[in-house]
C-alpha cells in the first residue's frame, strides 16, 4: 500500500528519528471509506491536543489537507499518520529547533469476524497494569509497550480483546479500545485523567449520548463495579462497537442501549 512522508511518496525514514529513538512523538489510525476520512475532525483535535502536551509544533491545517489527499488516493482501508518530533543527535534533549515529520501508512481494513459486532466478544483478563502519568494521559503517544505486553498474554482466539486495569486495579480500556459500561440505563466510561487513551470513538459515543439524551459520567471504575453492570461494550474508530458478553467466568447479555449506540456508530463508518 501507499506510504507518505512530509507529503510526498516515500518508503523509509531517517535512523536518527526521534520517533524510533524515544518514542517521542503520535500516531492516529484512521479507517478510510469512499476516499474519505472517518471522524477526521476528532483525529485531528487529538493530535492538535497531543502536539501541545509535547511542545512538538503541527501546522492542522496543512495536516488536514495531507490526510484529503491522502485518504482520496488510498480510497478505502486504514490511513495511518505517524507525526515524530523528527532527527535528533544522541541524548533526550529535544532539538532546537526540531523539525517535526510526518508519516502516512495506508493498509487494507482489518478482517475482523462479523460475530464480534453481532454475538459479542469476550475479554482476557490482562495481567499487565497501566502506568498513571497524567502528563501523558489521553493522547496517543508512540510508546504502546504496555498494549504489547498485554497483547502478549494471550493467542486463545476466544478472547478478541483485553481488559486493562492501572496500577491502583480501576478498570481503564481495552489493549486497543475504549470501554463503557450500563448501569440502570446509565452509561459509564473509565476517567482518563491518570493514564489511557482517549479513543476517537469514545469521544464520539459521549457526543452522541448528549445528543440522544442518555445520561453519561466519566468516573473511576472498580473492577467489581464492571461486574455487576448490565451491559459492557468496548469501541474502537475502526469497527465501531462490538458487545462485551464475558471476562473470565463473568458474562453479560447484549444489551439494548449497546445495541442502539452500536447502530448510530456504525452509520458514521459506513460507505456514503
Amino acid at each position: 500500500m501507499s506510504s507518505w512522508l512530509d507529503g510526498r511518496p516515500c518508503d523509509g525514514l531517517s535512523v536518527h528519528d526521534r520517533g524510533l529513538a524515544y518514542g517521542d512523538g503520535l500516531f492516529e489510525t484512521i479507517r478510510v471509506v469512499d476516499g474519505r476520512a472517518c471522524l477526521l475532525e476528532r483525529h485531528l483535535q487529538r493530535v492538535g491536543e497531543g502536539c501541545r502536551r509535547l511542545a512538538i509544533p503541527v501546522d492542522l491545517a496543512g495536516l488536514r489537507e495531507e490526510l484529503v489527499h491522502f485518504c482520496r488516493e488510498l480510497g478505502r482501508g486504514v490511513a495511518k499518520l505517524i507525526l515524530t518530533r523528527g532527527a535528533g543527535q544522541r541524548g533526550y534533549a529535544p532539538p532546537q529547533p526540531c523539525q517535526p515529520r510526518r508519516l502516512l501508512l495506508g493498509s487494507a481494513l482489518p478482517a475482523y469476524p462479523s460475530q464480534h459486532a453481532e454475538s459479542g466478544v469476550r475479554l482476557f483478563p490482562c495481567a499487565t497494569r497501566l502506568a498513571e502519568q497524567p502528563l501523558l494521559a489521553g493522547i496517543k503517544h508512540l510508546n504502546r509497550l504496555e498494549q504489547v505486553l498485554a497483547r502478549a498474554e494471550w493467542q486463545d482466539p476466544g478472547y478478541a480483546e483485553g481488559l486493562m486495569r492501572d496500577t491502583s486495579g480501576r478498570v481503564i480500556e481495552g489493549v486497543f479500545s475504549n470501554l463503557f459500561l450500563v448501569v440502570d440505563g446509565q452509561l459509564r466510561t473509565a476517567s482518563l485523567q491518570r493514564c489511557g487513551v482517549a479513543g476517537i470513538m469514545r469521544a464520539e459515543i459521549i457526543a452522541q449520548a448528549s445528543r440522544l439524551a442518555i445520561p453519561l459520567v466519566e468516573c473511576d471504575i472498580a473492577y467489581d463495579q464492571l461486574l455487576q453492570a448490565d451491559e459492557v461494550f468496548v469501541c474502537n474508530s475502526l469497527y465501531g462497537i462490538w458487545p462485551v458478553i464475558g471476562l473470565a467466568e463473568h458474562a453479560w447479555p447484549v444489551g439494548p442501549l449497546t445495541r442502539k449506540l452500536q447502530s448510530v456508530v456504525a452509520d458514521l463508518l459506513s460507505d456514503s
